[in-house]
């Protein structure tokens, strides 16, 4: 054997074995395509997946406050309309902060960095703009804690100075709504658990 063929083989051999570096890795952050589909304002989809933003509440479709003209309003359609100005305004980039294998659901986290305007050099995430400005709410659990805590913070900014959905007297709160439906459901269940007692 001659000794170069040796010194190739040990060589590429070795190379194989060095760990991809940093650049080589993709890259968790996407954008979300123009042709994602809206169907709440915090919930889109594509490919065959949802899209969810991570801590995030929109207003439920089908309920409505009424505007400053007097007119009634959908709440849910109301928040899908700013959340789809801000996703065509900002060009967030999202990432996946969980997945929920079963729903083929994706909890997301989006930020924009915008190079031009009043924000242009500043990171903005995308719930965060979306609650602070009162189109959105902070997403809680069944047991009524928020699922990201600097929400509620801003939610109960955006509520103090009556900002977005929060400038109407009977805004429709969705964590309201979402809570009671789980109680009922709760004791509907213990109920039907409980046999009759006998008369």
């Amino acid at each position: 054997m001659k000794p170069g063929f040796s010194a190739v083989g040990l060589l590429a051999a070795v190379l194989a074995s060095v760990p991809a570096r940093a650049e080589d890795k993709p890259n968790p952050w996407f954008q979300i395509p123009a042709t994602a589909s809206f169907s709440t304002g915090d919930t889109w989809t594509y490919a065959g997946e949802t899209h969810r933003l991570y801590g995030v509440q929109a207003c439920l479709r089908g309920t409505y406050f009424t505007n400053a003209a007097g007119g009634r309003v959908d709440c849910g359609e109301a928040s899908l309309a700013m959340l789809v100005s801000l996703i065509r305004d900002l060009k967030p980039q999202c990432y996946t902060a969980a997945w929920q294998v079963a729903t083929k659901t994706r909890f997301v986290v989006c930020v924009a960095q915008p190079v031009s305007g009043s924000a242009a050099g500043s990171r903005i995430d995308l719930g965060t703009a979306l609650i602070s400005t009162g189109w959105a709410f902070a997403a809680i659990t069944p047991n009524g804690t928020p699922v990201h805590a600097p929400y509620i913070v801003a939610q109960e900014v955006a509520k103090k100075q009556h900002l977005g959905l929060w400038q109407f007297a009977n805004v429709p709160d969705p964590n309201a709504i979402i809570l009671h439906n789980i109680r009922n459901a709760s004791n509907a269940a213990g109920q039907s658990s409980n046999p009759p007692a006998n008369r």
